[in-house]
Formats: structure tokens, C-alpha cells, sequence
């Protein structure tokens, strides 16, 4: 994309649309319709969504013709496993819509209702196709491969159904497995009410900054002004936003342990040594990986000492405070973007993955992938979804800072993925795990700070992307390790029988955050209040997620710099390549197996060791800056 159309996409939007900001949420029906996102590619109408689901509710019993059958010939196993997962891919876009919708307006029940209903329909089937996994472990590995060597049909199900022999030590009777599946419903009781409660009935504080502007702190306000600049102003953010939530540490708190209490529910059922070893098993991901990450932050925390230090130097600061985290490092840049600069600026940057991917994402964002606006009762953050045969969606709350833009890429990298995934793959391996998933995100946010500084000559600025790109790393490579191994701790008090309260996660929360930002040291000290912060992190109701942000980055970090040394010095694009193919390859085979593909192993410390050594150089060349 050429520069003199950014510079008309810049000038138009500006014109036509200034954008809202967070503290400022309009309704969503003042938002311009090419800032919201076309749901009618997964229905034309909600109308249409109802008879979708009317006419599915009707088709999941039919998956009982099956049982008692898969193993009579290639051909049964074939026909059920066909039904299966059409029913599968059915329901995954009955439930998108709704939830998509549902997240437009929280306020909305009906939306609500809509994703009760999708959920419902889920657990139905999950029961009703809970007798495959046993009955084909039954069959044995022997006659399901023989049944795969006589029928070609059954090629694309190899690795699912490998997958699946792999789960023989954790598998119950299918009556068994139907109860199980039916308690489902009530595994995901805390994240729901955590949501409905967080986006829909917490009673956001209200607070005046030094500018005297009124501010309704929600979570996109706060992650806007806890980075202003003025010290008081951020103080003000942090301490409303954080009283907030310890006023109801105590709801909060019942909702993880209700949701954590059903991750111990499986692993108690299925006979997994531990929650840990349960979340991981799906992705045939060693629980040393996990514990190696934390052994590895453990280790280098000086590097990110040393960041801290920096950062209280270049602010000018006589103590960092936990306060001072977000604030921009040099207060005199103010990147600001619209969205049709935001768009461009990232396509510019992702031109290393080469012409068919920038214009497949410019073709999506032309055709409104994207929800750009925060919009009174919008769900809060950012996500990127997708639904097998349609295309990637985004829901944005965009308010114009550069790390929004970053944010963009990131969303980007997993539409991105999921589109060359449906497209390469069959709906039985098309899906991928969320180890490589944070891969592809977290790249497209290292070829954007590389595009940004490589245009950037005036100092301060490139003070700020330098300092940026070192937030990133700490914010995604240990804070989330941070946050792995909290998650970590609390799950193993619950399996120790310990109740975990609003008041115990704190206490566990503030011990490891005060250990990690050096708070005994003097290194950054954590006031007593942000014990809370836990209850403002959304991720640790997914069953051992965070974790995989901190590997990625890892991983990804090694990935870009190949694939830029490679575009550099012209040695043609195997490397891309090979990335591309890991993109491509779903979950054709296991993520650590993909990545090992692409040129990076995790099972080692070298690339952790590697994004050290870049970490660590990042910060010569911001010493170097300040000497000047």
C-alpha cells in the first residue's frame, strides 16, 4: 500500500468519522456501518439463526444411529465421523453468532439468551456423540488404522483419530462419558458469571482527571488512562479502578473457584494427575514446558530488573511505582491513529509474509471483518473468531493509541491463521491449537515495531518504539508467565482442598507480583491494593491459557527475525515459507511438532535464552539513544 493513499485514508477518515473514545462510548447506532462488523455471513437475520437452531436441535439426536456401529466397517466409521462433524461445524456457527451478537450489547438478554440456547445445544450434543471416543478405543488402534488403509475417505481423519486413541488412559464407558459431557453445562458456570457481571452490572467508578474531564472507568477506559502521562492523573485510574474490583474481590472470587472446581470435576473424572496435565494433554503439550517457562523467567529476572530501572530513568522518576508501568517512557510522543491508518499502517508492515497474505487481509478488512468502536455496552478487549466455511471476524475497542495498532496486528495474525487454515485444510483438522494460535499474533506485532522504527529517525520516537517494544516483552513474556504461574498456584491450593477466596487470591497475587517487579528490592514497588488485579484479568478463566502468550512470543521472535534477515540479505523465502505452511497446517499434526517444522524447538531454553539476548540489546541501543 502505497504512502500517498495512507496519507488519503488518514485525511478522509479524519473528515468523515472521528472516532470515540473510550471514556466517551456512543451507542452503537451512531457508529458508521463500515466500523462495525457483517454478521449476516453467518445469518441473514437472528429469524434465520432461530431455524438454524431449531432445525439442528432436531439433527443432534440423530448421532445415536451410530453407536454400536463404527466399528462394523470403513464405511460406517466414515458416515458417523461425516455426521459428527457437520454437526460440529453447524454448532460452532450457531453459537459465533450469538455470541458475537451478544457481545455487540451485553445489555441485550435476548443476545444472552441466544448464546444460553447455542451452549444448551453443545452440551446436547457433547452428550449425544459422547459414546465415539470409548466405542473406537474399543475398536483398538490396529482395525482403525486397517479401516483407514481400505477407505480414502478416511485419510483426512487420520490425525483426529490418532489424536483420539492417544486419550485411551482418560477415557470412560460412553455412559459414563455422556454423564460427564452432560455436566458440562456447568463447568463454564463461573466465566459466565464473571462475564455477565464484569460487562453488564459492575457499577464502574467515575473519576475527574488534572484536565477536569469526567471519566467512567470500565475496562477500556482504564487500559486507556492508566497510560496518561500525568503521574496524579494515573494514580487517580489505578486506585478507583482497583478499589472497584476489591470491593467485590469476594464475587469475583466464587466465580474462578466455581470455574476452577469444574476443572478439577475433569480431571478427577477423566484421571489426570493434576488440572495442569489435563490442560495441556489436548495439545499433547509436555507439563515440563510449562514448568521450564517459569524455571526460565525465574532466572532472568534481572533482565526485566534491568528494564524497570530503565524505565524509572527515562521517566525521571526517584521510585517506580506499579502505576508507572503504562505511562509513555517519553512524554512528548503521542502516536495517535484512526482506524483507516491503523489498517494501512499494519499491511505496510506485514509485507514480509508476502503479497497473498496483505491482500487477503486487505480484502478482509474492506469487507468489514472488523468492529472497530467501543460502544456503550460493547463486550470489553479484543478477540479475533472465525467459523469454518465463512471468514475471520474482529471485535475492537479502538481508541487511537499506537498500541492498538499493535493490537490490530496481533488480531490480524490469528484471522489470518484461521483463514489460511479453513482454507488448506479439511473441517477436521482445520482448527489449531492455541500454542502455535499466539505464534501468529505475536509475529505480526514484531514486524510492525520493526516496520515503525525503521521509518523512525528522530530520537525520542524511537525512544518510545524501542521502550514499546520492551513493554511488550514484559507485559507478554513475563507478566503472562506471571499470570501462568498464579494460575498455577491457585489451581494447585484447590486441589489441595483450599477454598479459593476473593481474599486467598489476593494474598497468593500479591506475593508473586511483588516478587516479580522486584518490590523487595526497590525495583517497583506494588501497593497493597493491586493485590486485586487478578480479579480484571478475563484469562484465567480459560483453564491454563496465559501460559502460551509468554511461549509464543518466544517462538515468534526467532520466527520474525528469520524471516527478516531473510527478506534483508535476499536468500529467497523458505523461511516465510515454512512459517506459512505452519499457518496452513491447522492441526494436522501437533504444535510442537509444527513449530520444530517452522525452525523453532520448544521443548529447549534456547529460544528463550535467544529473546533474552534480543531483549537485552534492545536496551543497549536505548542507552546508547540516551548518551546522545
Amino acid at each position: 500500500m502505497s504512502p500517498q493513499r495512507n496519507r488519503l485514508l488518514l485525511i478522509t477518515a479524519f473528515l468523515l468519522c472521528p472516532f470515540p473514545s473510550a471514556a466517551h462510548a456512543v451507542e452503537r447506532s451512531q457508529v458508521p456501518t463500515r466500523y462495525k462488523w457483517d454478521l449476516t455471513s453467518l445469518y441473514p437475520s437472528a429469524a434465520a439463526w432461530t431455524k438454524a437452531k431449531d432445525q439442528l436441535t432436531r439433527r443432534v439426536p440423530t448421532m445415536a444411529r451410530f453407536q454400536g456401529h463404527l466399528g462394523a466397517s470403513a464405511d460406517s466409521l466414515h458416515t458417523a465421523l461425516s455426521a459428527m462433524m457437520e454437526i460440529g461445524r453447524d454448532l460452532s456457527r450457531l453459537y459465533q453468532y450469538a455470541s458475537q451478537l451478544g457481545d455487540e450489547d451485553t445489555r441485550v438478554s435476548r443476545h444472552l439468551e441466544m448464546r444460553g440456547a447455542a451452549e444448551q445445544l453443545g452440551v446436547q450434543f457433547r452428550s449425544a456423540s459422547a459414546y465415539v471416543r470409548p466405542e473406537i478405543l474399543v475398536i483398538g488402534p490396529d482395525q482403525v488404522r486397517r479401516f483407514i488403509a481400505e477407505d480414502a475417505r478416511l485419510k483426512d481423519y487420520r490425525p483426529y483419530l490418532e489424536d483420539l486413541l492417544r486419550y485411551e488412559p482418560h477415557t470412560l464407558s460412553a455412559g459414563e462419558e455422556k454423564v460427564a459431557a452432560q455436566a458440562g453445562r456447568m463447568t463454564n458456570s463461573g466465566n459466565t458469571i464473571r462475564d455477565v457481571f464484569n460487562n453488564a452490572e459492575l457499577p464502574w467508578p467515575t473519576v475527574t482527571l488534572a484536565s477536569g474531564d469526567r471519566v467512567r472507568l470500565d475496562d477500556a477506559a482504564y487500559t486507556e488512562y492508566r497510560q496518561s502521562a500525568n503521574r496524579a492523573d494515573r494514580d487517580t485510574v489505578f486506585r478507583a479502578f482497583f478499589g472497584a474490583h476489591r470491593e467485590f474481590q469476594g464475587t469475583y472470587g466464587a466465580a474462578l473457584n466455581a470455574q476452577v472446581q469444574g476443572q478439577i470435576f475433569d480431571r478427577d473424572v477423566h484421571q489426570y494427575t493434576s488440572c495442569l496435565e489435563a490442560a495441556l494433554f489436548g495439545d499433547n503439550i509436555p507439563t515440563r514446558v510449562y514448568t521450564q517457562l517459569l524455571d526460565d523467567v525465574h532466572a532472568n529476572l534481572p533482565t526485566l530488573h534491568r528494564y524497570l530501572r530503565l524505565r524509572q530513568r527515562m521517566m525521571g522518576l526517584d521510585q517506580l511505582r506499579y502505576e508507572d508501568l503504562y505511562a509513555p517512557i517519553v512524554k512528548d510522543v503521542d502516536l495517535r491513529f484512526t482506524p483507516e491508518e491503523a489498517m494501512a499502517t499494519t499491511l505496510d508492515a506485514l509485507a514480509p509474509l508476502g503479497a497473498a497474505y496483505v491482500d487477503t487481509l486487505e480484502r478482509g478488512f474492506a469487507s468489514r471483518w472488523v468492529d472497530w468502536m467501543p460502544t456503550t455496552g460493547k463486550s470489553s478487549g479484543a478477540y479475533s473468531t472465525g467459523v469454518y466455511g465463512v471468514h475471520p471476524y474482529q471485535l475492537q475497542n479502538f481508541t487511537g493509541l499506537y498500541d492498538e495498532v499493535s493490537t490490530l496486528a496481533h488480531e490480524s495474525g490469528h484471522s489470518m491463521h484461521t483463514f489460511l487454515a479453513d482454507a488448506h485444510q479439511p473441517y477436521v483438522t482445520h482448527d489449531y491449537a492455541t500454542f502455535v494460535a499466539e505464534v501468529a499474533s505475536t509475529l505480526n506485532e514484531n514486524l510492525l515495531f520493526h516496520y515503525m522504527l525503521e521509518r523512525t529517525q528522530d530520537t525520542p520516537t524511537r525512544l518510545y518504539l524501542l521502550g514499546s517494544y520492551l513493554d511488550n516483552l514484559r507485559g507478554t513474556l513475563f507478566r503472562q508467565t506471571l499470570f501462568a504461574e498464579f494460575e498455577l498456584e491457585m489451581h494447585e491450593m484447590a486441589e489441595k482442598g483450599e477454598t479459593l477466596s476473593g481474599e486467598n487470591l489476593s494474598k497468593l497475587y500479591l506475593e508473586i507480583v511483588r516478587r516479580y517487579y522486584g518490590d523487595a528490592q526497590g525495583v517497583c514497588k506494588v501497593d497493597p491494593l493491586y493485590a486485586v488485579e487478578w480479579s480484571y484479568v478475563p484469562h484465567f478463566f480459560y483453564d491454563f491459557y496465559v501460559y502460551q502468550y509468554a511461549t509464543s512470543i518466544v517462538a515468534s521472535t526467532a520466527l520474525a527475525n528469520g524471516i527478516r534477515d531473510e527478506q534483508a540479505q535476499g536468500k529467497g523465502t523458505a523461511k516465510r515459507d515454512a512459517y506459512l505452511n505452519l499457518l496452513a497446517s491447522g492441526s494436522s499434526e501437533y504444535p510442537i511438532d509444527l513449530l520444530k517444522k517452522a525452525g523453532v524447538d520448544m521443548t529447549t531454553s534456547a529460544p528463550f535464552k535467544a529473546a533474552m539476548r534480543e531483549m537485552n540489546a534492545v536496551m543497549d541501543e536505548m542507552e546508547k539513544l540516551l548518551k546522545k
